[in-house]
């Protein structure tokens, strides 16, 4: 019950703050906000390039479930559009890094924007938390991390 609670506190607020919603889980964040894919997704991107950093990859994973969907008999439409951003910040990393090397398995970094079915108006951004492992200075850099993917989502769905 607690929780709950607090998850609905934490979404009015937060809500109120930025016009979109907000879930926690142990693994992921999710933000909803109102609007179109390509309008958000833009936004994600500006924020993450408006900081120096480059995205080195985009998944098109609503594309690839579409297209190979119908040759492994799956026929339920599981997103509108999706998209991951994958890219690095060096500071951030090599502090990550530095703090315990095998703490690359944290990098890159990996943004999702999608929308699904049933709420073509709703955009979902999202990621992955790093798993707090380690030492006290890795589990400061990788929550670290957790901030600057936070952060970016939050200026992009302002």
């Amino acid at each position: 019950m607690f929780i709950v609670i607090r998850v609905l506190v934490l979404t009015f607020a937060f809500a109120a703050m930025s016009q979109t919603a907000w879930a926690e889980g142990a693994h992921m964040e999710v933000f909803i906000k109102r609007g179109s894919f390509a309008d958000v997704r833009e936004a994600v991107e500006m924020a993450i390039t408006g900081r120096g950093y480059v995205i080195n990859n985009v998944s098109h994973i609503g594309e690839m479930l579409e297209r190979t969907g119908k040759d492994l008999g799956g026929g339920k439409q599981i997103f509108l559009n999706a998209e991951a951003l994958e890219f690095c910040s060096a500071t951030v990393s090599r502090m990550m890094m530095e703090s315990d090397p095998d703490n690359i398995v944290f990098c890159p970094y990996i943004i999702s924007i999608y929308v699904l079915p049933g709420k073509p108006d709703e955009v979902r951004v999202a990621y992955r938390k790093t798993q707090m492992v380690g030492s006290h200075a890795s589990q400061q850099s990788l929550e670290a991390v957790n901030k600057l993917l936070s952060e970016i989502i939050a200026e992009a769905l302002q």
